[in-house]
């Protein structure tokens, strides 16, 4: 007798403009709060939902948007990347979320529990893509250069562009004014 096939459930949803709007308040207040909390704080919280959300079991919709978070941890601890000023200042706002206390949907819940991190991280993903694809070409370099690639950039040098294009997309992208998010929720109505 063969084992019956495993059933999978595909669900998707929409965020709307009231929806948005929730999500941006939760993380707004997050950013205030962050001032009574250091950075530290901050940085362990989000390790911790990495580590409950890697060995509960998590739907892979989690673990994918875990490893986002994930290279947003490494940003701000990486040394040879050296994050500073109101770069550092900025990734922290975005992870303030994730250090404070109160869940949307209590994580222990099968399935769902996670829900409501994987779409902040989504949504702080979406406002940090700069500094993310950034990070990500840096390693990359790095990597050519531990392998002895020729043509990998020295890793001061690497990391000074990528820096410095980094802030040039920043600007680009808020237009000088409000980041990115605060734009996709006013866009939507939020």
């Amino acid at each position: 007798m063969t084992a019956p096939a495993q059933q999978t459930l595909r669900v998707e949803f929409d965020l709307n403009a009231t929806d948005i709007a929730y999500f941006r308040e939760r993380l707004h207040a997050s950013r205030q709060k962050r001032g009574v909390r250091d950075d530290g704080q901050v940085v362990e919280k989000a390790k911790a939902l990495v580590t409950e959300a890697k060995t509960s079991n998590a739907p892979n919709y989690v673990v994918d948007r875990i490893g986002k978070l994930e290279t947003m941890l490494s940003m701000l601890t990486d040394h040879d990347w050296d994050l500073t000023g109101d770069e550092r200042e900025h990734v922290f706002d975005m992870l303030a979320y994730f250090a404070d206390p109160k869940d949307l949907i209590p994580d222990d819940i099968p399935g769902l529990g996670f829900i409501d991190d994987a779409i902040m991280i989504e949504l702080v993903a979406l406002e940090l893509d700069p500094e993310i694809e950034a990070y990500i070409d840096f390693c990359i370099n790095r990597e050519e250069l531990k392998a002895g690639n020729a043509d990998a950039s020295p890793m001061d040098q690497s990391r000074d562009y990528l820096q410095r294009r980094m802030r040039r997309r920043r600007r680009r992208r808020s237009g000088g004014g409000s980041d990115m998010l605060t734009s996709l929720f006013q866009s939507s109505g939020g």
